[in-house]
């Protein structure tokens, strides 16, 4: 029996649920840490820092990480910390992470800008 083709605003999907960090309360890496913990569930002996958090997403397996206003994500801190996240992320990417930066509209150029001066 085949299936009917479902409608464009309906997806099935067997991947990972997605975890929402809300990006307003990472504008600071205690705030990043705090929210990521929370969306991933991670234990209550998380290091807090980019080293722990290399280590929890190798052990929870494939993760789709969804930034809700990620242009507020760690506006706070140097860009050096931005550039230290996207590696984390792209280091777990081989694990099944998947990471989707969403913002307005208006703040996806500066956003894109962002992103591409921390991979460079």
């Amino acid at each position: 029996m085949t299936s009917r083709p479902l409608p464009s605003w309906l997806t099935v999907s067997t991947g990972p649920a997605p975890a929402v960090v809300d990006g307003r309360a990472c504008r600071a890496r205690t705030g990043f840490f705090e929210e990521v913990a929370r969306a991933l569930r991670l234990p209550d002996y998380f290091g807090r820092n980019w080293d722990a958090l290399t280590d929890s997403l190798r052990d929870t397996g494939p993760v789709a990480l969804v930034v809700e206003h990620a242009e507020e994500l760690l506006v706070a801190e140097p860009p050096a910390q931005f550039a230290a996240m996207l590696a984390v992320f792209a280091g777990a990417a081989g694990d099944g992470l998947t990471l989707a930066l969403h913002t307005d509209p208006a703040h996806e150029e500066p956003l894109r800008r962002r992103v591409t001066a921390a991979l460079s």
